[in-house]
């Protein structure tokens, strides 16, 4: 029994010194994912970020014409929930590694997606395994960026662009993704028995998108008839009415959608300066 007691409390003193000896210190290159909403499509990109530090990075520390993993540490790794468009390629939902190619001057770069995310930097890297490979014009920044720095930038409905920057090097990719196909399905599928809500929406992403227009105008007439007290939805006819060049009904409709939005005490959500504007534009025609 005694020795069972002198072998627990060994273990146990083992264990504390193991775990006080347990450091932890700031990564040189911290881990970094950004997730963004592009369209309807989810996209993701995981990714060390290595600082400048006094060094000269491309030519030197990231080598001409080589083989990069995009950062510091396991490859840069970028998902995508549904088929995309990728610097004008065809990428098929999945997750995919990412590597660079730097060049000299203003030499277009090398955009490489590969199939394997296993691989920790370049090691075992494939060249089979390639999905697809582009070329980007690199810009030069007025600015140094000291932390190598991914970001979404440019959004519409249908893309946005994934910008690079680091040193005074900026790489912009577009990324395009099935917004009109996803929600053109969407509206064949609800309107045979639709909310005001999917009539509104329905309309608005017709206006938006230069769609038809008269089916538009249809539509939010429909949304507006189911709710008739809700002035936002009046101020989306109005707007359309004024696209469509009826500028007496869309001034009639402007001008309801604005007494309503006065008249509500609980507040008008901006509708009131909405409408202010959109008169204005339809005045100037």
């Amino acid at each position: 029994m005694k020795n069972l007691s002198y072998l627990i409390t060994g273990i146990f003193m083992l264990t504390s010194l193991y775990s006080y000896s347990q450091i932890e210190t700031p990564m040189p290159s911290p881990l970094a994912t950004l997730q963004q909403k592009v369209g309807l499509t989810d996209v993701e990109i995981t990714y060390s970020r290595p600082g400048k530090k006094d060094r000269v990075i491309f030519g030197e520390l990231v080598p001409f014409n080589e083989m990069w993993r995009t950062g510091a540490n396991a490859s840069t790794k970028l998902k995508f929930s549904e088929d995309v468009t990728f610097g004008g390629e065809e990428v098929p939902a999945g997750e995919y590694a990412l590597y660079f190619i730097p060049a000299k001057g203003d030499s277009d770069w090398t955009v490489i997606v590969n199939k394997n995310i296993e691989n920790w930097g370049i090691g075992d890297y494939k060249e089979e395994e390639d999905l697809v490979r582009f070329k980007i014009k690199p810009k030069k920044m007025c600015i140094t960026a000291e932390t190598m720095t991914f970001e979404f930038s440019t959004f519409t409905s249908t893309g946005a662009n994934l910008a690079f920057y680091w040193e005074n090097t900026m790489l912009t990719i577009p990324i395009r993704v099935n917004t009109d196909e996803t929600v053109m399905a969407a509206i064949d599928r609800v309107m045979g028995e639709p909310s005001a809500g999917d009539y509104r929406k329905a309309a608005v992403y017709y206006q938006e998108n230069d769609k038809d227009m008269e089916k538009a105008l249809e539509w939010i007439t429909k949304a507006v008839e189911m709710k008739p007290k809700a002035f936002w939805y009046l101020y989306n006819k109005a707007d359309i009415l004024n696209d469509l060049g009826k500028k007496k009904e869309a001034k009639a409709a402007a001008t309801q959608s604005m007494e309503m939005a006065k008249a509500r005490e609980e507040g008008d959500y901006g509708y009131i300066k909405r409408n202010e504007k959109l008169l204005e534009k339809i005045k100037k025609g």
